[in-house]
């Protein structure tokens, strides 16, 4: 093996080309049009374009893959995880290209690849399985009789892929059909395949994985367990190892069955079995599925264990056995990793596109390791997964690597984009997750709806908006070509406060100050004053201020120049995000009542409604798909469809009008 060619992208095509330069293998990188400019392609020693957008269009293609092999001189191919890592017909279009596939077998993938195949063999060979079938399609009475046979509460899951995508808890036959129906669209969209299983859900259960390597001299290991219980949409949000639900002989339990699987389809290389944890405290549990590929949450083993996964899957995949090191690792410390992602939590995590203008992770932090895809001016696109950055704590305690993270977050700097990173951390330093009271369902309860709220308290919020205007007239200080001595804000006869307004969520935060020639003289948010307040300095991107005796420091970072718009400060709390608000509205550009813009970029894949057309709040009006996941646009009035400028296959973008209502007149 000389030359490696990573068929993905983002973080895991990053991950894959620091191990492979570091072992000597010369890197190729591939490429879809909208990832031109990302930094794994400029990493890897030569890329190839594969043209278009989507994933049909670029890493799905199996041929442009083997053909960039080919033009390149690749003897091997890394799939890491998504896309093509599971598919057994590209690792056998490798075979018979003379091309090295880094993972399993096809055979062990047709067996293990297909969650309804895998449950049948592990059942077949003695390993607890959860109710349930194949309704692949069934649709009316035999759907309903087919999930009637497993029970409700259930779960809808897509056989192929991964990543929880099209996974969905149904509770009643009510539900049923449209769950399947929306699961049956996506899993046709990303994974080419709409086979469906209908199983059993478990209430509070936990989500329990074992790392298992195999190699082609016939051992297959284990390096202990991670849990994932923390999901939000049966995406993992937050893993760790160990998991604080295993006991050493839980931990023995489940690895001999993890190791057995492995051993029955004779499995080559790094995988994962998935195992549901009972949570009546009987240690009972089921298998879910096999995942035949390296985890997203690989890190936190790499971590416990010392043990480079992505090295052993080289190694193995060139002939060589498993590491000595990694047959039998001595896990040391706790390791978590959370998932940063481009997303509002506020607005039930919905995904968020467009440009990253500054991304940075605290420096030298002990214990602390950053897996990213993007960096500062790196684009978030409608086309994959929103995820920014994987962000790695150990520590030798699992409260020590929960605070190191907690505090690597809150300094984070993150410009752009609205992130789930305070929910992060709030979840990081929730009294139920330190206790280790978690399971599949955590974060969908009410009582966990706080987490999303932005850590930043009112007064720290208030303190950032005065932060940021004292910031910005000391810009407009730093701009004036007369009197620049004097504060932007001193007035000789001063009869009126100088005004900045700034929107932070739903509020507009209005900062009112006043310079004299000695300094700050008052200065005051929406009308009430700060307390005893001293600037101690200012300039265009740091200000310091003295409240009631206590020290401030602030950063601030403003998008361009003195125009309004979009402002990030960072201070003790963490950031805190404000939009600068001008001064002077264009009435025409306010939306008019009734109208429903697209709140991401996206295609429109369904259309319920016509012009013309009664409706009631509510209403199902259109389906805007975005990031592999379906929103549903309802009525937000009883009224009557007066615009409808999209079909279906439309692609929109943020703001765009997709409807109007009209409510009717009143009597």
């Amino acid at each position: 093996m000389k030359t490696l060619l990573i068929a993905n992208r983002g973080e895991i095509a990053r991950r894959i080309i620091r191990t492979a330069r570091a072992m000597g293998l010369r890197t190729v990188a591939v490429y879809s049009d909208a990832d031109a400019d990302m930094p794994f392609v400029r990493e890897a020693d030569v890329a190839v374009r594969l043209g278009g957008n989507t994933p049909a269009e670029s890493y799905l293609r199996v041929d442009a893959l083997l053909d960039a092999a080919r033009r390149t001189g690749a003897d091997a191919v890394h799939p890491g995880y998504g896309f093509l890592a599971e598919s057994s017909s590209f690792a056998r279009a490798c075979a018979d290209a003379g091309v090295t596939f880094v993972g399993p077998t096809p055979e062990a993938i047709d067996a293990m690849g297909s969650k309804i195949g895998a449950k049948s063999r592990l059942r077949d060979a003695g390993v607890p399985v959860l109710p349930d079938a194949d309704v692949t399609g069934l649709e009316g009475a035999a759907l309903r009789e087919a999930a009637d046979g497993v029970g409700y509460p259930l779960l809808v899951k897509p056989s192929a892929g991964g990543g929880g995508k099209g996974m969905q808890v149904v509770g009643s036959a009510d539900e049923l059909e449209a769950a399947v129906g929306a699961a049956r669209r996506l899993a046709k969209d990303a994974f080419g395949d709409d086979s469906m299983l209908l199983e059993r859900f478990v209430e509070r259960g936990r989500h329990v994985e074992i790392q298992i390597l195999g190699d082609t001299h016939g051992t297959v290991t284990h390096l202990g367990e991670r849990e994932c219980s923390v999901q939000r949409r049966h995406q993992k949000v937050l893993e760790e190892s160990p998991s604080v639900a295993v006991s050493p002989e839980l931990r023995a339990r489940m690895g001999d069955a993890a190791v057995a699987a492995g051993e029955a389809i004779a499995y080559v290389g790094a995988g994962t079995v998935e195992f549901l944890l009972a949570a009546d405290g009987s240690e009972d549990f089921f298998f879910l599925e096999v995942n035949t590929r390296l985890q997203v949450e690989h890190p936190v083993t790499e971590e416990v264990t010392g043990v480079d996964l992505v090295r052993e899957q080289l190694q193995i995949a060139a002939g060589a056995p498993i590491g000595a090191h990694a047959r039998k690792p001595e896990p040391v410390g706790h390791s978590i990793e959370v998932r940063l992602y481009a997303e509002d939590p506020a607005s039930d995590f919905l995904p968020q596109t467009g440009v990253l203008t500054r991304l940075a992770f605290p420096q030298d932090r002990p214990g602390l390791r950053v897996d990213a895809g993007v960096e500062s001016g790196s684009e978030v696109s409608i086309y994959y997964d929103p995820m920014i950055a994987k962000v790695i704590a150990h520590a030798p305690t699992r409260a020590e690597a929960a605070r190191t993270l907690a505090a690597a977050l809150r300094q984070t700097h993150i410009d752009g984009l609205r992130t789930n990173r305070d929910f992060l951390v709030r979840l990081l330093e929730d009294e139920r997750f330190l206790a280790g009271e978690i399971d599949t369902r955590f974060l969908d309860r009410d009582e966990s709806l706080p987490l999303r709220a932005p850590l930043a308290s009112p007064q720290e919020v208030r303190l950032a908006a005065a932060a940021a205007a004292l910031a910005r007239q000391a810009a407009e200080r730093d701009a004036a070509v007369v009197q620049a001595t004097l504060p932007s804000g001193w007035r000789n006869s001063p009869s009126q406060d100088q005004l900045v307004e700034y929107a932070h969520g739903d509020a507009v935060l209005r900062v009112t100050y006043c310079f004299r020639r000695e300094g700050l003289d008052r200065i005051a948010v929406d009308d009430a004053p700060l307390g005893d307040v001293r600037l101690l300095s200012a300039t265009a991107e740091a200000v310091v201020l003295e409240v009631d005796g206590v020290r401030h420091a602030f950063s601030v970072r403003r998008a361009a120049g003195l125009e309004a718009g979009p402002t990030a400060v960072t201070g003790p709390a963490g950031q805190v995000d404000l939009v600068e608000q001008e001064r002077y509205l264009d009435p025409s550009a306010q939306d008019a009542p009734g109208s429903l813009l697209a709140p991401m970029p996206g295609s429109v894949i369904r259309v319920d409604v016509r012009v013309g057309d009664e409706v009631s709040a509510g209403t199902p009006l259109l389906v805007l798909e975005a990031m592999k996941m379906e929103h549903e646009i309802v009525a937000p009035l009883d009224g009557t469809v007066t615009e409808l400028p999209v079909q279906v296959g439309a692609q929109v973008d943020a703001g765009s009008l997709l409807a109007a209502i009209e409510a009717p007149p009143e009597d």
